[in-house]
């Protein structure tokens, strides 16, 4: 199996998750605000379907992706059009969006070239890291809806795809912040959700991070703050990416603040 049929393999699996915690919500869960400030469940789930759509979009038509990009650069920042969107929807009329824009990207992906470059919000991708990326935001998406939810989601190995790209957005996190990334090396070493070991950088550098895979990936995608975190951090040049890791395309998010959450017992 290629890596980009691995990694479409995965997506789905996470997708299959999603849809076991949202497919028998009541109507009410869905307007629950969630810890992104401003957002509910429903809008999380919008996001989702939305960017699933133009993934498969920048796939099969790359000149239509960029209008689309170039369009929503141009509307309201504070309430995308596919917020407004999924807060018209019924929940079932909403389900039924994310389930159709979800399936579509995997059928996509399973007839997808390795080679090439596609269009995104951010620099352009191969279709690998696209579909690497897309796991990424269905897990942090869906851990934005679990946390405010009667559901807990199993831990599985498919969150290397997710620890993957967070070590590998270090210097996008300085870049869209317009800071200049320390020459300093960063060692990450992580353990897994079944104890596997995953490691990341040169095995010398002084800079080091280490601890739950999860937690670094909460971390990187923003979900959580180190602070409440059993991250093991050394270094300034590590405590300096810690401080404003984004793992995502767009403008500096918001992040979480320290004590929101509580560290793992």
């Amino acid at each position: 199996m290629s890596r980009l049929a691995e990694i479409v393999a995965d997506l789905a699996a996470e997708h299959a998750e999603i849809d076991r915690m949202i497919r028998d919500l009541p109507p009410e869960a869905w307007d629950r605000p969630t810890h992104a400030p401003g957002w509910a469940v429903r809008d999380q789930v919008a996001h989702l379907a939305f960017f699933d759509e133009q993934a498969a979009l920048s796939l099969r038509d790359p000149e239509g992706f960029r209008a689309n990009a170039r369009a929503m650069r141009g509307g309201d920042p504070t309430e995308p059009a596919y917020l407004s969107k999924g807060r018209a929807m019924a929940p079932a009329e909403l389900l039924a969006w994310w389930r159709e824009a979800s399936s579509a990207l995997v059928r996509a992906g399973t007839t997808a070239s390795e080679e090439g470059r596609v269009p995104w919000y951010g620099p352009d991708m191969s279709p690998t890291s696209s579909f690497t990326a897309r796991l990424m935001e269905c897990w942090s998406h869906g851990l934005d809806i679990e946390d405010v939810i009667e559901h807990e989601r199993p831990r599985t190995e498919r969150l290397r795809h997710v620890a993957f790209i967070s070590y590998r957005t270090r210097a996008y996190a300085y870049s869209v912040r317009g800071m200049t990334m320390p020459a300093a090396e960063v060692r990450v070493e992580l353990t897994g959700p079944n104890g596997e070991q995953w490691a990341h950088g040169p095995e010398a550098a002084p800079d080091r991070i280490s601890g739950p895979a999860e937690d670094f990936c909460m971390v990187c995608t923003q979900r959580r703050h180190v602070a409440d975190t059993d991250l093991v951090i050394e270094g300034e040049a590590a405590a300096e990416w810690m401080s404003i890791a984004q793992a995502f395309a767009g403008p500096p998010g918001q992040g979480r603040q320290p004590g929101q959450f509580r560290p793992h017992p």
